[in-house]
């Protein structure tokens, strides 16, 4: 049975409804549902946080009777298994919903078709694909993780118009203007984690916290939940006195398993320590910390680091998006680059990305780029 306008619109309203969950959900995915019949919406609701009801509960409890015989639309397959809540198929079933419309399948894979399939044993009419693509960018976190085990990785880099991050001395602040700082933050509410490298918290001591600025003279506003802040420091060189350590949430110090007697005054401190084996380089290996994160459940990462270790993730493979803001101004041909990387002699060796995306911010034009 094809869809028809009306399923276009009422699970593109389940979609707008799941990015409300947009900074809460994580791990979880963001999911909405919206409970349609006659024509008419009877119940929605979106997933808030983990631990918390799904979509599809909190549709059925706003829609009480009026869900019996109502089409669902859900912009993922219901779960059929107990995790920290009930299946939500279970719940769909009881209310008697007559069809359930998904935009795609679980990718997990305790749940993948299995949500569809029992709904379906139990005499309800389902389908799935509609504007699948939508949901599955709204997950990206989620989906790379549930399929390989990684989180999908983005890297935040802002330029001069001549491609230099910083001046000669370090000194970056502002490149860009206050209107794609504020996006920044957004990026940053979004993230699970944010990853940098101890040459960046050295040099700036940041709080690598999420907040948002409303109109003066209000200060800045701090999220609930903030994303982990993640650091690679080999050798443990992070003063137990940085700014970051203090901040809500969690933080993670990365080094290597042969100076786990350095990381003592950090654990004390209250970081969390991770020990990792050494790369070809000497330094963290790479592809360890991402195998690392997926475990921990962090669906989207982060990075805000200098060249070095943008210029290794970029040599490695290891990012899948890039969002770089372009200033217009220019810093001189001595000022620091975006990626330190061996010298590369043919233009057949150089690193290629896609253009996904254009916009202005403010003063600046925000690229989004993918490998």
């Amino acid at each position: 049975m094809p869809f028809t306008a009306d399923d276009t619109r009422f699970m593109a309203q389940a979609l707008r409804l799941a990015e409300r969950g947009l900074n809460t959900t994580h791990p979880n995915p963001r999911v909405g549902c919206v409970l349609v019949r006659d024509g008419v919406v009877v119940g929605e609701g979106w997933h808030e946080r983990a631990g918390g009801p799904h979509a599809e509960v909190v549709a059925l409890r706003n829609a009480g009777e009026a869900a019996r015989g109502a089409v669902a639309y859900v912009s993922l397959e219901p779960c059929s298994h107990h995790g920290r809540t009930p299946p939500c198929t279970e719940g769909l079933i009881a209310a008697g919903v007559s069809r359930v419309v998904a935009a795609m399948t679980d990718p997990n894979p305790l749940v993948s078709g299995k949500g569809l399939d029992s709904l379906a044993a139990a005499g309800i009419e389902t389908a799935v694909g509609l504007l699948g693509a939508e949901a599955k960018a709204l997950n990206p976190g989620f989906c790379k993780r549930m399929a390989t085990g990684l989180p999908w990785v983005f890297s935040k880099l802002a330029m001069s118009l001549d491609g230099r991050t910083a001046m000669e001395s370090g000194e970056s602040r502002w490149i860009t203007g206050p209107e794609a700082r504020r996006d920044v933050h957004r990026f940053r509410a979004r993230s699970s984690a944010i990853l940098t490298g101890i040459g960046t918290v050295l040099a700036d001591d940041p709080f690598l916290t999420a907040r948002f600025s409303p109109s003066p003279p209000n200060g800045d506003v701090i999220p609930e939940r903030q994303p982990a802040r993640i650091v690679m420091d080999s050798h443990f060189r992070l003063p137990p006195t940085a700014k970051m350590i203090a901040q809500p949430g969690r933080t993670l110090i990365i080094g290597l398993e042969t100076e786990a007697a350095g990381a003592e005054k950090l654990r004390e401190a209250g970081a969390e320590i991770h020990l990792l084996p050494a790369g070809l380089d000497g330094r963290v290996d790479l592809n360890a910390l991402m195998e690392l994160l997926g475990q921990l459940e962090f669906n989207e990462v982060m990075v805000e680091a200098g060249a070095t270790l943008n210029g290794e993730l970029l040599r490695d493979g290891l990012v899948d998006e890039w969002v770089i803001y372009l200033a217009p101004c220019v810093l001189g041909d001595r000022g620091r680059g975006l990626f330190h990387l061996p010298a590369l002699e043919l233009m057949a060796d150089r690193y290629q990305m896609a253009l996904q995306d254009v916009r202005r911010v403010g003063q600046d034009v925000r690229l989004i780029l993918q490998k």
